[in-house]
């Protein structure tokens, strides 16, 4: 299959998901298609809060090394990529992936550090919010992108000396920007790549990319049998299950609803961010994650 983009037909696509297995087919079945959406969404939030508990052991590129090696082992598994037959300009563009794929989960694990999940999550979500709104010509949609800088200005602490750490908003914005350019390459990669083997040779890219601070960072940390098998839990929870339960969703579902449920992710990690790790938000904070979501919502049902 080709690799959908938010512009197209599938919503935000995240990073590093790979096709359902028979078992999650056979689960979803008596799941109504928007509870495997509601479903999958979680699994993406509660995959990236245990991935923050476990910044307490291992550095977040450390935690980011053990999500993408986990997940270039599976994916090398489910579609092994294959290079006979491509051209420079097609391997270009798979590194090209690969490397945005790999700085995109760098950076957002390094913003999530510093961040609560939701706002974190809320800023890199400008990322596709920005390619739904350049792809259309309505004039409405200078509303959404007013909504959504509203929404970054709220977050932002001026003069705030305990507010939000402005190098967590650097990552996350560069998180964003790398995630709008991962939608563009996707696409690329997709019409140069038989099936899935783009997204499968851009992660093993991403783990050459990320190895050599992932495994000086993590030191010897990185051969814990417990950390490597709670690093593969966060790779199977926010990248396998949710992507198995969104495509089965897909074949039941209108995808413009299912791009604007996929637009409640900034909500639901701030959610699971207060459950799972306790992170309280005040009002000017879900005000702003509010105006971001409605932004997201309304350029969805425009495009």
């Amino acid at each position: 299959m080709t690799l959908p983009s938010i512009s197209a037909s599938a919503g935000p696509y995240r990073p590093d998901r790979v096709r359902p297995g028979a078992f999650v087919r056979t689960a979803a079945g008596a799941v109504p298609p928007s509870g495997l959406v509601v479903l999958a969404i979680l699994s993406v939030q509660i995959g990236a809060g245990l991935a923050k508990n476990l910044f307490t052991q291992l550095p977040p590129s450390a935690v980011v090394f053990l999500r993408i090696a986990a997940g270039a082992v599976i994916l090398g598994v489910v579609a092994r990529p294959r290079l006979r037959g491509l051209t420079r300009r097609d391997l270009a563009v798979g590194v090209a992936f690969g490397v945005t794929l790999g700085v995109m989960n760098l950076a957002f694990y390094e913003g999530l550090a510093r961040l609560p999940m939701g706002i974190c999550v809320t800023i890199e979500f400008l990322g596709p919010l920005g390619v739904a709104v350049a792809a259309s010509r309505r004039r409405l949609d200078l509303l959404w992108v007013v909504l959504a800088a509203a929404g970054i200005l709220l977050l932002a602490p001026w003069g705030d000396s305990g507010g939000l750490s402005w190098v967590g908003i650097g990552f996350a914005a560069l998180a964003g920007a790398c995630w709008a350019g991962y939608i563009l390459l996707s696409s690329a990669a997709g019409g140069r790549f038989p099936g899935t083997t783009g997204l499968s040779f851009a992660m093993i890219v991403a783990v050459v990319v990320i190895a050599p601070v992932g495994v000086v960072t993590g030191g010897s940390g990185l051969l814990s049998p417990e950390l490597i098998l709670l690093g593969a839990g966060v790779g199977l929870l926010s990248s396998v299950i949710p992507y198995s339960l969104e495509l089965e969703a897909l074949r039941k579902m209108p995808k413009r609803v299912f791009s604007i449920l996929m637009s409640l992710e900034p909500a639901a990690a701030a959610l699971v961010g207060l459950i799972v790790l306790g992170e309280i938000l005040n009002v000017r904070e879900w005000a702003a994650i509010g105006c971001v979501v409605i932004a997201s919502v309304g350029a969805t049902r425009m495009s």
